[in-house]
């Protein structure tokens, strides 16, 4: 089977790259171009939860544009040479050999070298929304740890490669913020949240605890998830009795727990009528005291689909661009369909700063 898809590949791949180097070279003094982004996929669940490209090297050329600004914000403020900073056009550097004649990028090229990548469990020739999910979790990993790495060198101070909570200073937002802002109580910031993440109780905060710490949602050190209860309880606890009565539950938590167990992950809007006796019979499924109110500790089941990890999203990313790419609806992928609808995995085109006129058809060779 390993032989027999390995010359599946290279047969794909030989037929399809002859069609593309038909085409003469581009000159080596061609002008860069930026890369726009575009995403024509939002989240159900979350507003704010941004789509990591489904190309490793677009994201890495995303970092580096991401890492030149940080760099400029941050580092900058202490007094950092501005000549230091990248020139924007090295940003490309990396993209140079999938840049066709009109200077646009090559998806074809992109899409059969990745193929065999995402291509693994087993390598049939089939790409499955389960290969897919754990290769967008892999890449949505890659970008939280750079960004944790990133933040872990702004606040470690002592070059200790851990960061104490006194050398960990909250985001400008939550210093100049009320203690309501954002609909967020301030514990997120707080000493409780920075012990719960430290999970060998240390005082310190290594790259996986500070991880840990800025992502909770995605953690399994069971005292930090036992906060992000007692968090929940503290901001849906509107009449302020330490608990979270059916009224609090029904009209706070209920809806993010139902839009989570959507399959379609687009729930329509029923009335309130129709939907209590779901929410009552959840209710009581976590009341295992039965008292009628739900403590921290009963909201354990279901924090994790309260706060979505990576994986939730990476799924939710490969179950759209499924739908969109299978054109024979059998639940997969081949490579041809997805050389077919590369607008679905790729929303990016080189070209001129000023030119906002641009369509998905054009971009692509």
């Amino acid at each position: 089977m390993g032989r027999a898809s390995l010359f599946m590949y290279l047969t794909i791949a030989v037929l399809v790259l002859l069609l593309i180097s038909q085409s003469p070279k581009k000159s080596g003094n061609h002008r860069h171009r930026r890369l726009k982004l575009r995403s024509n996929f939002t989240f159900s669940h979350s507003h704010t939860h941004t789509p990591i490209p489904f190309d490793p090297l677009v994201a890495h050329i995303e970092r580096r544009r991401e890492d030149r600004k940080w760099e400029k914000e941050h580092l900058d403020l202490q007094s950092a040479p501005a000549a230091e900073s990248q020139p924007e056009w090295e940003d490309f550097m990396d993209a140079e050999d999938y840049l066709n004649d009109e200077e646009k990028f090559n998806v074809t090229n992109r899409l059969v070298l990745l193929f065999p990548k995402v291509d693994v469990e087993p390598a049939d020739g089939f790409i499955t929304e389960h290969e897919l999910t754990l290769w967008n979790l892999k890449q949505a990993q890659r970008e939280v740890l750079h960004r944790t790495q990133r933040d872990m060198e702004l606040h470690d101070k002592n070059r200790d490669a851990f960061v104490s909570f006194q050398e960990y200073q909250p985001p400008t937002w939550v210093q100049n913020a009320d203690n309501n802002s954002f609909g967020y109580d301030m514990g997120w910031w707080k000493e409780e949240h920075f012990n719960a993440s430290d999970a060998d109780a240390d005082g310190l905060l290594n790259l996986t605890e500070f991880n840990d710490f800025l992502h909770p949602a995605d953690s399994k050190n069971p005292k930090l998830l036992e906060w992000l209860c007692k968090e929940e309880v503290r901001e849906r606890d509107t009449d302020k009795d330490g608990k979270i009565n059916f009224k609090e539950f029904f009209h706070g938590l209920f809806d993010l727990v139902r839009n989570y167990d959507e399959e379609d992950h687009n729930s329509t809007h029923q009335s309130d009528d129709l939907m209590e006796a779901p929410a009552k019979t959840l209710f009581a499924q976590l009341d295992k005291d039965g008292d009628g109110y739900l403590s921290h500790v009963e909201l354990l089941p279901i924090i994790g689909k309260i706060h979505p990890s990576e994986h939730y999203y990476a799924k939710q990313q490969a179950d759209y661009i499924i739908s969109q790419a299978d054109t024979d609806k059998d639940g997969r992928l081949s490579l041809n369909e997805m050389i077919e609808n590369p607008y679905v995995f790729y929303s990016a085109i080189f070209n001129d700063e000023d030119d906002e006129d641009y369509g998905f058809h054009d971009e692509f060779r």
